[in-house]
């Protein structure tokens, strides 16, 4: 389930006790599972997506660049995977994409897609209503500057808990928690 957010896709995405791997954690490429199942919601089910036809043939995935952050554990209140864009190219966009829960982010991925053609298989220029879609998901910075991330968007460090506490406020000896930037505009 998808919820409308100011310049954000967010998906609700449960976890599964399937995706646990032995280490007691939620398995690294379930993780990437995650990130796609986001991706396919926001440019094939998402409601404008679907009432204007956009992506037609589909998209491809070009590039997954993913930071582990922290380990997941199986829970039954679902992640939010929320996703911007932060940059529109000729046929492709490059989207950042979140894996949080309880306001602690697990996983930042940046992926990069790749509109479609379906007669050749290879990319495709974006149509004007793909790119006006797109760009609706842009942080303002980015929109302003015509697709490119603002510099102090782009370098803003995680915004974390101090040292020694973890979520709750329990001291702990484990590092500082990454801040989910799932609820920011």
């Amino acid at each position: 389930m998808s919820a409308v957010h100011l310049g954000a896709h967010v998906l609700a995405c449960p976890t599964r006790w399937s995706d646990v791997d032995e280490n007691g954690h939620i398995n690294n490429v379930r993780l990437v599972g995650y990130v796609q199942e986001g991706i396919y919601d926001l440019f094939r089910h998402h409601a404008t997506a679907v009432r204007e036809s956009l992506f037609p043939s589909g998209f491809i995935i070009a590039r997954h660049e993913i930071d582990y952050l922290e380990q997941l554990h199986h829970r039954p209140e679902p992640l939010s995977v929320r996703l911007t864009v932060a940059r529109l190219g000729r046929s492709s966009a490059h989207v950042e994409v979140n894996v949080c829960r309880d306001r602690l982010t697990f996983m930042r991925a940046r992926t990069v897609v790749v509109a479609r053609d379906r007669e050749s298989g290879r990319s495709r220029t974006l149509s004007p209503n793909e790119r006006r879609f797109l760009s609706t998901f842009m942080p303002d910075a980015a929109r302003a500057e015509g697709g490119a991330l603002a510099t102090a968007t782009a370098t803003a460090p995680a915004q974390r808990v101090p040292a020694g506490v973890a979520g709750g406020g329990v001291p702990s000896s484990r590092r500082p928690r990454r801040r989910c930037r799932a609820s920011a505009g």
